[in-house]
């Protein structure tokens, strides 16, 4: 992995991470940050994934940037869709649950 693929991969994860936050309901309570480092995370695995199946071509590719952006983009809206959820169970006792 070059590090021009790094940078890339870390700024299209940061874009869509950025984009993701500001499109999801505000009524969420998501941290600013967990979307970013998914689409983080996920471009960065992309590069890896891409550098893998290409290793032999210098810089970014097409389908390396293509692959990163696809990959942040589902990061994205996974954490978008479950991170708020509540949990099946609770975490919470009672006066109740204690006797």
């Amino acid at each position: 992995m070059t590090g021009l693929s790094l940078i890339t991969a870390v700024a299209i994860g940061a874009v869509i991470g950025i984009a993701g936050r500001v499109v999801t309901r505000r009524g969420r309570n998501v941290p600013v940050w967990l979307p970013v480092a998914a689409g983080v995370a996920a471009a960065v695995l992309a590069t890896v994934i891409a550098r893998m199946a290409n290793s032999d071509r210098p810089g970014p590719t097409t389908l390396e940037i293509v692959l990163q952006v696809l990959f942040a983009a589902a990061g994205v809206a996974v954490v978008a869709l479950t991170a708020d959820r509540p949990s099946s169970r609770s975490s919470t006792f009672t006066r109740e649950d204690v006797r």
